[in-house]
């Protein structure tokens, strides 16, 4: 009894000191609150505005600046001297600029933001969203929803690592990513800078991220890492329409089950930002919504770092929204919902002036602003710009190193998804006479997808000359004899857009009769936000034609889709022997799938997403309904039910693998014990192999009709041929939860089915 009594009474102090450690503030805390106390009103609204680099260039108006960049004395006086603009974001006319150049860039702004009175450093952020994107020379990875089909949460974080490496190496300490938005919706214009649609996949992918981007624990201020920033906060990526930055109606349950997990798994793993959702839920713009930003974000996630507008996105309350009757209302709205940077990005002086009138006229709280610049200036003193606003790439001996491209690599051979492989097609011999045909056949730009180079992707040709299509991948794995190349369609520009066109139709046609095996890249040129937007979601009537036309000649052909979203092929999917889907797999795209096709490379990708089979059937795997739950009777199975071209998680192997012995170490737990469940994997083939094992649950009854079913874990394991492994996974009562309509996040009691592959199992929770 005395043992037990000192150890709570040591428990007790123990209690005490780690509270009084928690309440003291830290060295950075002290420096902000002195640096705090020192600012005007102007000042500090100055740190809360964030304005675009051509705003302070050399261009006849502040929208783009001449090439090759330099400053416009009295802007970039303008903006920091008398407005003590706190960040700038962007490049140059939408333009790739050497590390160099970023070098000289960022220590000019440097250098003119220490001769503002109290010297505070400029942060500047980019979007780097997969490699350091706005660099020449850069090591550029595979897109989000490339390395979400690797199921390797190794894959997610090197990319951050490197990405975080090379972009602090041009001395850019903020970056615009990851993007957690579930990937929810096909038609989003933007699914591909996503993880998917599942929620779990996008928590444990971002998590990686945040890792890779910010190190462990407080550890930005070291020069190989960057501060992240989660997009879009919340519910960005499933408009009704399908259509970027239009309205979504989605109930708070559904807000909270699918779309809020990867977001808290963020914050909880240290990102030192978030960026807004640029649209309206249930009619509401989110920039204006105080539930959502401070609320939820704020104070129920606990969230302390900076909240960032989106392009343009308080002026938009009032241009395109429609809720505020000026500016200087719109700018009251979103700072009172808990804003704290406004990307603005060109009429700065507007923010500015109507912020600072709303503080002095009692409409916007000094408090609210001190609070904004508090998070800031923490932001600013955590990444070291303080001490060293400066780096060189000179520090940076692995800028584009080999090592660097090896993991660009094996991302992007761990992610390129087998779909179909009739009569074992694949893999083809190196002897193989082959015609390489399509649009995307000979493409840089469509390997890597938009925010590549620039915005839009255009870019990628000028820069990435010295990387393989996948054309020119499959010529050098074999003699230039056996493989000919003609595009049969081409992407033909158009201004800010672009159309197909007949390119050597009747050639590619006509060449067909005459080889072994036809590879046809089909799916989709570069875009992303609105020029993105889609009003049909199946491979467009050209490329369609093409296949069928190409397939009439009688010869295999291997189809090679190269997309940022899955466009439907059910028109075509019969007459083609082999499907391969790259994704968007970035610079070594063409060498990963040339490697898969000739076999050196055994594919071990899964889809991130359900493949629709029809425009009007977009349903996702965790559907309510269950095929035993459908009436019999065939009039009652219409197209519009799941019925996908390829479920999420499918994929196929030039092995195969059996599953037996499917355990879980108990069957009634409660809610604080946990269940082991395990089961064994066998490479029955003749092919060493990568294997992603998925345990899946269904609760059999809930309050609400409860999900089909929704992955819990998952393992991507090795497997030589003839080799057995056993796989454990551990879940608990919060992991078979789900959020009822009172939104609140339960596990009720009952029966449920965990499967893996073709096994499953029932367990029972009683509280």
């Amino acid at each position: 009894m005395k043992k037990i009594k000192s150890l709570s009474l040591l428990l007790v102090s123990v209690t005490l000191l780690f509270n009084s450690c928690k309440n003291e503030k830290s060295e950075i805390d002290k420096k902000v609150d002195r640096l705090l106390s020192q600012m005007t009103l102007e000042e500090k609204v100055g740190q809360m505005t964030q304005i675009t680099l051509d705003a302070i260039g050399n261009g006849e108006s502040v929208f783009a600046s001449k090439i090759p960049f330099e400053f416009d004395s009295t802007r970039i006086n303008n903006a920091l001297q008398k407005y003590y603009v706190g960040s700038i974001l962007n490049t140059t006319n939408n333009y790739a600029l050497p590390p160099s150049q970023w070098n000289e860039i960022i220590s000019k702004i440097q250098a003119a933001a220490q001769k503002t009175r109290l010297k505070i450093p400029i942060i500047y952020g980019i979007d780097a969203i997969h490699g350091s994107t706005y660099t020449v020379g850069s090591t550029i990875f595979p897109q989000q929803i490339t390395l979400a089909a690797t199921f390797n949460p190794q894959n997610a974080y090197n990319m951050a690592n490197v990405c975080a490496y090379e972009t602090r190496a041009c001395g850019i300490p903020w970056n615009f990513s990851p993007v957690l938005d579930l990937g929810a919706d096909p038609r989003f214009s933007r699914q591909f800078e996503g993880f998917g649609e599942d929620p779990l996949l996008g928590k444990v992918m971002g998590e990686q991220i945040i890792k890779g981007y910010e190190g462990k624990g407080d550890s930005i201020i070291e020069s190989t890492k960057v501060a992240s920033c989660l997009k879009h906060f919340l519910a960005y990526s499933v408009p009704n329409s399908g259509k970027d930055r239009t309205p979504a109606y989605i109930p708070e349950h559904v807000i909270r089950e699918y779309h809020l997990p990867q977001f808290k798994a963020a914050i909880d793993a240290g990102a030192e930002s978030v960026m807004i959702n640029s649209g309206l839920i249930n009619g509401v713009s989110v920039h204006a919504n105080h539930d959502i930003i401070t609320k939820l974000l704020k104070e129920e996630l606990g969230f302390e770092g900076v909240v960032v507008t989106d392009w343009m996105d308080i002026i938009n309350l009032q241009k395109r929204d429609k809720i505020a009757a000026n500016n200087k209302e719109a700018v009251k709205m979103a700072i009172n919902a808990g804003i704290d940077m406004s990307m603005v990005p060109y009429d700065y002086v507007s923010f500015c002036d109507d912020l600072v009138a709303l503080v002095n006229e009692g409409e916007v709280k000094e408090s609210r602003i001190d609070d904004a610049v508090r998070r800031i200036l923490k932001l600013k003193f955590k990444l070291g710009l303080f001490d060293k606003p400066l780096t060189n790439i000179n520090d940076y001996p692995d800028f584009a190193s080999a090592k660097h491209e090896k993991m660009a690599y094996q991302a992007a051979s761990e992610a390129i998804t087998l779909l179909k492989n009739e009569g074992a097609i694949l893999p083809i011999s190196k002897s193989t006479k082959i015609l390489v045909t399509g649009p995307n056949a000979n493409s840089m730009r469509s390997l890597n997808g938009g925010w590549s180079y620039s915005w839009q992707g255009d870019k990628a040709e000028q820069f990435a000359t010295k990387y393989n299509t996948f054309y020119e991948a499959i010529l050098q794995k074999s003699s230039s004899k056996n493989i000919k190349h003609i595009p049969g369609v081409s992407y033909i520009e158009t201004g800010k857009y672009f159309e197909e066109k007949e390119n050597k139709y009747n050639e590619a046609i006509i060449a067909a009769r005459n080889v072994d095996v036809v590879i046809l890249c089909l799916g989709e040129n570069t875009y992303t936000e609105k020029p993105g937007d889609l009003n049909d979601l199946n491979l467009s009537a050209l490329q369609t034609k093409l296949a069928i036309d190409i397939a009439k000649s009688g010869k295999p052909v291997i189809l090679v889709l190269n997309e940022g979203r899955p466009r439907c092929i059910s028109t075509i999917e019969p007459y083609m022997k082999a499907i391969v889907q790259t994704y968007l797999p970035g610079n070594y795209g063409g060498n990963a799938l040339a490697d898969i096709l000739y076999g050196d490379v055994n594919p071990s990708g899964k889809l991130p997403y359900t493949y629709p089979a029809y425009p009007n059937s977009i349903v996702n795997y965790y559907h309510k309904f269950s095929e035993e739950q459908k009436p019999s009777e065939g009039a009652y199975k219409y197209e519009s039910d799941y019925n996908p071209q390829y479920e999420f998680g499918y994929g196929l192997s030039y092995t195969t693998f059996e599953y037996s012995n499917l355990k879980a170490d108990k069957e009634l737990f409660a809610d604080n014990q946990t269940v082991t469940v395990s089961v064994s994997i066998k490479n029955t083939g003749m092919f060493d192999g990568k294997e992603t094992v998925m345990l899946y649950s269904s609760d059999k009854v809930a309050s609400i009709s409860p999900d089909v079913k929704r992955l819990r874990k998952f393992e991507k394991i090795f497997l030589k041929k003839g080799e057995t492994k056993t796989v454990q996974f551990t879940i608990n009562a919060s992991d078979l939860a789900f959020v009822n309509q009172y939104n609140q996040t339960i596990t009720e009691n009952g029966e449920f089915e965990l499967r893996i592959a073709n096994l499953s199992k029932q367990i029972f929770f009683e509280n």
